[in-house]
């Protein structure tokens, strides 16, 4: 099976991680239909592809999924549908006349929300769209700033470094005074948050042999998905804006003890010359994992040696300027950008689909850790191209049926999972199929450009989902169109399953 020798973060986080580093990945496997990689990094042969050592950091890392699905999620409840009226109107009938100033909410379901509180309905609603397109942006800088850091001065301190601006800055945001600050801090919040999400998948990625990578990388979404089926449990119990905001930002106090817990990735101390750190590193987790110590010192050598030895360079631009790269990278590109703003998409609108929010939410949410476990298992056996083709091809059809099918909040609600589900099978599947798509020498730019795409699908989705309240039609129909034309598209990628991963642009365009 192909193997992602790239490092990506969950949900459009990839880091521009140091070339160097990619020397200790295993560029010289020969991987061959049904037969197992020949294992060729010599990191992987000090402390094992995968043993209780890289489990533990594992479980420790994907914690901080938790956190990252609270508050990309959390609009839904900061910002839920909230019937109201002019103070003249006895009646809650949710109409904007023009000469109101002041507003009556419907207080039933919901205390206070940052609509009712900054007024966010008629001439002022797009504003709660933009709250959450500010955030997205955030993401996108985070991930960037903390990818840049992370090479530089390495995954632990800036993994530390953005955990405790994810702290400081979500409980500030509990206690904003207006709309003004709740949205730059906010934006502050989703920096670290895109941070988290960069240096914590990265320093996963490069302990984790390369048999085990691409399903570590899937398995990593997982918390992800259980964070966002927590969310429904605070909203419910917390009914209040700034209560839930805090509530969702106080678990991150857990994770300034991952300054005792978490060590420095060795590959990257061994690209910095910190060869004597990095030793001790190797020497822990090899004695975890039951494997012998006498060699590792010979084997750092090597590794070393692996780093001054010259590699070829090229820039973003090189994916454009041979025809069949410029294709795939446009391809691939798309499919991304149809996965940010279909997977933020749905999620927000099946938050307005009349019922219980509550229990809509959650259900949606429930289906995408099925989801995420299955597109494994396709990805095996169908591989990238026909898994990424038939998983927009449910969202796609799922979210057109909603327009032509009797006005049905179980219907409705029924086919908008169906389509997340989908899409919770195509997110997984890019990452896998971009990590193998770009050569090694321009694969780091490769893949973050296409989750900046992503990053600007999820930027303009928060509009297109609450365009519901103009056109029921609208969004899903937005949100069915886009991912069959992501489908169509695929016609054009090759399917990377089992076949040696691209080096330099020849391969890559041959």
């Amino acid at each position: 099976m192909g193997v992602v020798q790239t490092h990506v973060a969950h949900f459009t986080g990839a880091p521009q991680i140091d070339r160097r580093s990619q020397h200790f990945e295993v560029l010289e496997t020969e991987i061959k239909d049904n037969e197992s990689p020949k294992i060729v990094d010599p990191l992987t042969k000090a402390i094992g592809e995968i043993g209780k050592w890289q489990i533990w950091i594992c479980f420790v890392v994907f914690l901080v999924k938790f956190p990252v699905a609270w508050h990309q999620m959390s609009i839904i409840f900061l910002a839920p549908p909230m019937n109201f009226t002019c103070s003249n109107n006895e009646t809650y009938d949710s109409k904007c006349l023009a000469n109101c100033t002041e507003y009556t909410y419907d207080h039933s379901v919901f205390g206070e929300t940052i609509i009712s509180q900054w007024n966010l309905v008629c001439d002022r609603q797009w504003l709660k769209n933009f709250t959450q397109t500010i955030f997205m942006l955030g993401i996108l800088v985070g991930n960037m700033v903390f990818g840049h850091l992370s090479d530089r001065f390495g995954r632990r301190l800036p993994f530390l470094a953005a955990v405790f601006l994810q702290l400081i800055a979500g409980v500030t945001t509990a206690y904003s005074v207006n709309w003004y600050m709740f949205t730059a801090l906010r934006f502050i919040l989703a920096i670290a948050t895109g941070g988290t999400m960069v240096t914590s998948f990265v320093l996963t990625m490069e302990l984790i042999g390369t048999r085990y990578r691409d399903t570590v990388g899937i398995i990593y979404q997982i918390p992800f998905n259980i964070g966002h089926l927590t969310l429904p449990l605070f909203g419910y119990y917390l009914r209040d804006w700034n209560m839930l905001q805090l509530a969702i930002s106080l678990p991150s106090i857990l994770f300034l003890s991952y300054y005792y817990l978490l060590p420095e990735s060795p590959r990257w101390l061994l690209t910095a010359g910190r060869i004597d750190d990095a030793l001790k590193i190797i020497k822990v987790a090899a004695k975890r994992n039951g494997r012998p110590t006498e060699n590792i010192e010979s084997s750092v050598q090597k590794m070393v040696v692996e780093v001054t030895s010259n590699q070829e360079r090229a820039s973003l631009l090189a994916l454009f300027r041979t025809p069949r790269l410029r294709t795939r990278t446009l391809a691939i590109c798309y499919n991304w950008f149809v996965c940010g703003f279909c997977f933020f998409g749905v999620s927000q609108y099946i938050g307005h689909v009349s019922g219980n929010i509550f229990s809509n939410v959650a259900i949606s949410a429930a289906i995408l850790v099925p989801g995420t476990l299955i597109s494994i298992y396709a990805n095996r056996v169908l591989g990238r191209k026909i898994t990424l083709i038939s998983s927009n091809c449910v969202t796609g059809l799922s979210c057109l049926l909603i327009t032509v099918v009797p006005s049905s909040t179980a219907t409705h609600l029924t086919l908008g999972c169906t389509g997340l589900w989908g899409m919770s099978i195509s997110f997984a599947t890019v990452y896998l199929y971009a990590g193998e798509l770009f050569p090694t020498v321009v694969r780091n730019s490769g893949v973050g450009l296409s989750s900046t795409v992503a990053r600007i699908g999820s930027m303009l989705a928060p509009f297109v989902a609450t365009l519901a309240h103009t056109s029921a039609w609208l969004p899903p129909l937005a949100f069915g169109i886009v991912p069959l034309i992501g489908s169509g598209l695929c016609i054009l990628l090759p399917d990377t399953r089992g076949k040696k991963l691209p080096d330099t642009l020849e391969e890559g365009e041959a």
